[in-house]
């Protein structure tokens, strides 16, 4: 059974600020995600080092 898109559980990127929403590639290591984007995961010292 499909859900709409509305369901599915997000997140916050840290890094950018904007929400992310579930998707099928992460089902199995949901718990483990933590940035939105590749682009996200690598500038994530970038964001450390302003703060």
């Amino acid at each position: 059974m499909k859900k709409k898109k509305s369901e599915l559980p997000s997140k916050k990127c840290p890094v950018c600020g904007l929400p992310f929403s579930w998707r099928k590639k992460w089902e199995k290591n949901w718990e483990e995600v933590r940035y939105c984007s590749e682009r996200c995961r690598r500038n994530k010292s970038v964001k450390n080092s302003i703060v």
